[in-house]
């Protein structure tokens, strides 16, 4: 009987989102939408994100957990030393405890970073919460097509704030073969669509989201990659010295080293393609299927795939911070020496051993 009550409770969730909590096809777009222009520089809503809400609340955080800092931990002090106890003897593992304690501040920002931002980008105000506006001129598209392309949106007053909203879907709006809340070009039903939203006072036009997942920027992973190779090629300079690290690049002893030196400067920019495309193609993969899952079936289908994505999280998160760190053993190791080409190739297959332990899913 119990089953049965469950396998109900099943089905009645699925419906109740399926007809009442849909909301209109999702408007996915790659690039950043921009929210305003500040002295000739463009303020995307990722930045703003990882100003506001990413860098806030890891501050925050450090703020809160180390005000009452004790000799004897204990609670939450005590799960936080746990966790970074155990990141840092994972570096000092890997490199070494004297070049660990140099990687460890660069290779745990960057893990702790990335991984509050992916997990950020889970909560409800992302995508969801935003101004309104139109992607062509109003006037430039009334002129080539005589109404205007966009979301239909309800508007209402709250004190001098005028808020536009979306409505839930219901059972006159299925949203399944059409969707009555959106105006697209090229359909004949269109003109009178955006003719009666007008007479009824709507808003036409698109949700330029507030808060958006800065990882499904391709230039926050961009940014992280190239500070992840500034602090490995310092490493590197810094432990070798500027000549005998240059070596490793440029290196006219013949024309095989020339070759290899040409081939490891090739890899070293090859790097910055491969972190941030493997960022940036998860979380965005990520972020489309869990809007049209909402979209599709919210409630009950979704909720799986925001489990998916809190594992896609640490995952991406612990694979750019380990391949940082592996990089760097790299880096600082010699190549003059057999023993120290030794050390390199235990770098190396460290590197390989990260890729075939962890398996790069896909949002």
């Amino acid at each position: 009987m119990r089953r049965y009550l469950i396998i109900a409770a099943i089905l009645a969730i699925f419906v109740v989102g399926f007809i009442f909590l849909r909301g209109p096809i999702p408007h996915i777009a790659i690039a950043a939408e921009e929210l305003t222009t500040v002295g000739g520089v463009k303020i995307t809503n990722t930045m703003v994100t990882s100003w506001v809400i990413v860098v806030l609340i890891i501050l925050s955080l450090a703020f809160i957990m180390t005000r009452t800092w004790t000799i004897v931990p204990g609670g939450v002090q005590n799960f936080v030393e746990a966790v970074v106890e155990a990141f840092y003897n994972l570096v000092t593992g890997i490199a070494g405890e004297e070049n660990g304690r140099r990687f460890f501040p660069v290779v745990a920002s960057i893990f702790f970073f990335v991984l509050i931002a992916n997990w950020m980008s889970l909560t409800p105000i992302f995508n969801a919460i935003g101004f309104v506006g139109h992607e062509e001129p109003v006037e430039q598209q009334l002129e080539e097509h005589g109404y205007v392309e966009g979301i239909i949106m309800d508007r209402t007053k709250i004190g001098p704030i005028d808020l536009h909203y979306i409505p839930f879907s219901g059972l006159g709006n299925l949203r399944i073969s059409s969707d009555d809340s959106t105006i697209e070009l090229d359909e004949p039903e269109s003109p009178d669509k955006y003719q009666e939203a007008i007479e009824d006072d709507k808003f036409v036009g698109e949700l330029i989201p507030l808060f958006r997942g800065i990882n499904t920027d391709l230039n926050t992973p961009l940014a992280i990659a190239i500070a992840s190779a500034i602090a490995v090629e310092w490493w590197g300079i810094s432990s070798l010295g500027l000549f005998a690290y240059g070596k490793k690049f440029i290196n006219f002893s013949g024309p095989i080293d020339f070759f290899v030196g040409i081939l490891e400067l090739i890899s070293e920019l090859v790097r910055l393609v491969s972190f941030t495309f493997r960022l940036f193609g998860n979380m965005f993969a990520g972020e489309v299927v869990i809007l049209m899952f909402t979209f599709l079936t919210p409630l009950l289908i979704t909720l799986p795939f925001y489990g998916l994505e809190l594992f896609v999280g640490v995952i991406q998160a612990f694979i750019f911070a380990s391949l940082t760190l592996v990089f760097g053993v790299m880096a600082v190791t010699s190549h003059d020496h057999d023993d120290e080409h030794a050390e390199s190739h235990k770098a190396e297959s460290i590197e390989e051993s990260v890729h075939e332990a962890i398996a790069e899913p896909t949002g």
